[in-house]
């Protein structure tokens, strides 16, 4: 790479395209293509017309509409017959289209699965590269890493991709979360992961080893993992709280108890990464959190995925099934098929009357209008990156909220709660990362899947190379 590519890069963080790994004559000629791209963004206005945009903060759609973007940020938004277009502005067509924010997606855990195994082994750089590079396919452009990582590969990455070095959806890091001994993440291969803390003092050193690596947020598991732990105390709960907000940190709880939720409003949680799941959430929590601005997010596709014995409707959606096949090799599309036959029955309907629990407590939330946010626990096993929160979004609107409140959880509300304020709205000065549907997802949620192009900072994105890259790579090591 020439040395005046190499200035580009750092200017107009061109890699902010997937990482592509292809051969260097390719990744040299996509590098280049993609800082025209941005040098022209950058220089020179750009108009999308004719769509019809979901702002993503809650107002009312905007019909053949014009979107100014300007260096890569909306600079006005409105109807075509009410908005001042620069006389020299590049214009691109999306009459017939649907616009909305790219999605955000706050509960992922990446680096596990690679095709159909899933193990530590398979930990490493590469893969947590791709499982970004498969949520930007899907539509997603920033992804909340929630406590299950090893050493400093996202750390990182993260930095990377600040730099401009790598791209794929922009990744948030939770570091090592904190619970007590033996009441981190379930899966063998995640051993050793989390903080294992039983007193002040090492709750205090936990926290102020995050803060020490500029986590974006942290989490703790404080229930008793249905029997193989103890649960953390509430006071050691209460003192991680107090000290991540003294250095500007949010906490997020894993929670399964209602009492535990019940204790974790009243000491000043930040959010809820589960709903609660021994019954369904009381009107007076619910009024708690609402008044406190706590965060929630449902996370129904692994409950829901548990009831079947079968391989469910949703898996053969066209859309859906579609994107699946794009960005995962046919060894990981059976493993998942095959494992609904090996759920025992009795399980099944059990799971199936559980999951009615967690529907019924996302009636109350959504009409009590609390702060639900997309959260789908992505990459656990076979709970496939971009797949699982595109199929978190309908299962959201089937336990009860309206496809226009499940967009703001995606989008808005979810940037609000992670604190990336320059994205999640197309509204005036925030950046212009936005996808470009041939359907209108308010009259059926699932056509969030029907992208026709995805745009970040007003610039393309490659999702043919994406595709290409991360199905090179789906192979074993």
């Amino acid at each position: 790479m020439s040395a005046t590519l190499k200035r580009q890069r750092s200017t107009f963080h061109c890699s902010i395209s997937p990482d592509l790994r292809l051969p260097l004559r390719l990744v040299g000629v996509a590098m280049l293509v993609w800082c025209v791209a941005m040098q022209t963004a950058a220089a020179q206005s750009v108009v999308f017309e004719g769509a019809r945009v979901i702002p993503g903060d809650g107002s009312p759609p905007i019909e053949n509409s014009s979107i100014v973007v300007e260096g890569g940020t909306i600079a006005s938004i409105g109807p075509a017959d009410r908005t001042v277009v620069p006389r020299e502005a590049i214009r691109i067509e999306l009459a017939g289209k649907t616009v909305i924010p790219a999605i955000i997606s706050t509960h992922v855990h990446p680096g596990f699965q690679r095709g159909a195994s899933y193990m530590v082994e398979n930990y490493r750089r590469e893969t947590v590269l791709d499982d970004m590079n498969r949520e930007l396919y899907f539509g997603i452009s920033t992804a909340q890493s929630l406590g299950i990582e090893k050493g400093d590969a996202m750390f990182q990455i993260r930095a990377d991709q600040v730099a401009g070095k790598v791209g794929g959806a922009r990744l948030l890091v939770a570091g090592r979360g904190i619970g007590a001994p033996n009441a981190g993440p379930g899966f063998p291969m995640f051993a050793g992961i989390a903080y294992a803390i039983t007193t002040e003092n090492e709750a205090r050193k936990a926290v102020q080893e995050l803060a020490q690596r500029r986590v974006d947020i942290i989490k703790i598991w404080v229930d008793d993992r249905e029997g193989r732990a103890k649960e953390l105390p509430i006071n050691l709960s209460r003192l991680i709280i107090s000290e991540g907000h003294k250095v500007g940190l949010k906490v997020i709880a894993h929670i399964f108890y209602h009492k535990d939720a019940e204790e974790l409003a009243a000491a000043g949680i930040d959010a809820f990464a589960h709903l609660v799941r021994d019954k369904v959430m009381s009107d007076a929590l619910i009024a708690t959190m609402k008044e406190k601005g706590i965060y929630v997010m449902p996370n129904l596709g692994y409950p829901e995925s548990s009831g079947y014995t079968t391989p469910p409707a949703w898996l053969d959606e066209p859309y859906l099934a579609g994107l699946l096949r794009d960005v995962e090799p046919a060894d990981a599309i059976a493993h998942l098929r095959k494992s609904f036959s090996e759920v025992n029955p009795a399980d099944a309907k059990d799971n199936r009357q559980k999951y009615e629990i967690l529907k019924a407590s996302v009636v109350k939330l959504a009409a009590a209008g609390a702060r639900i946010i997309l959260g789908s626990d992505t990459g656990l096993p076979d709970h496939f990156f971009g797949f699982t929160e595109q199929r978190e979004l309908q299962l959201m609107v089937e336990a009860g909220m309206t496809p226009a409140d499940v967009i703001v959880a995606a989008t808005s509300r979810a940037a609000e709660f992670l604190g990336t304020t320059d994205r999640g709205s197309l509204v005036p000065g925030k950046r212009a990362d936005f996808l470009v549907l041939d359907a209108n997802p308010l009259d059926d949620i699932r056509n969030t899947r029907r992208i026709a192009k995805m745009y970040l900072s007003g610039v393309e994105v490659d999702r043919a190379a994406l595709k290409q890259s991360v199905m090179r790579n789906a192979g074993p090591h």
